[in-house]
């Protein structure tokens, strides 16, 4: 089961197009996050922490030995634009493990072809960038990965070096196997 959630406290900020993000329009963070799984939680609450008054975090304030429990389930993209592309700068063990391959360097739509087929995961990450906001969701990987893995729980989160432009996103993710368990 597909689970969204919604009220994000960091943004305010409303498409001026109205654009259509599919099933990420009008999305937000909710207030309640007591069901995440705790490194998810500790993820989006640092990310929060560590926002400039008014700000999106850049990757600046990003700082690793603040969250070292989280390192091997984090993973980084760099955001092109024109066209609105993305390339992993940093992939945890965790997650190569998961995907079966290193993919440090690589463009997101060439590590993961699915993506180009999967309008839910092309109107996330534009959600992000163009909305400066994160995203929460737990539900089947709509990429492939271990086989063991059936569910996953994200957050992915908008970086921007001078506060409102996204430049970066980071995100965490957590597998569970088949009885629901943290793998």
């Amino acid at each position: 089961m597909l689970q969204l959630a919604s009220k994000d406290p960091l943004s305010d900020h409303v498409s001026e197009d109205g654009g259509d993000y599919g099933v990420w329009t009008d999305y937000h963070i909710p207030e309640d996050r007591t069901a995440w799984h705790p490194l998810v939680r500790r993820f989006y609450d640092y990310w929060v922490s560590v926002a400039p008054p008014g700000c999106l975090p850049g990757r600046q304030h990003i700082a690793p030995e603040e969250i070292p429990a989280l390192w091997s389930r984090l993973w980084m993209l760099d955001v092109y634009r024109d066209p609105l592309r993305y390339r992993y700068r940093l992939c945890g063990t965790e997650m190569v493990r998961s995907l079966g391959h290193e993919v440090t360097g690589h463009w997101l739509d060439e590590a993961h072809p699915q993506l180009v087929a999967n309008a839910q995961s092309r109107d996330r990450f534009r959600f992000i960038v163009e909305q400066a906001q994160a995203t929460w969701r737990r539900g089947p990987p709509l990429w492939n990965r271990d086989p063991e893995h059936r569910t996953i729980e994200t957050c992915i989160a908008p970086l921007a070096a001078d506060g409102h432009a996204v430049d970066k996103i980071l995100g965490i993710s957590v597998m569970f196997d088949s009885q629901g368990r943290p793998i």
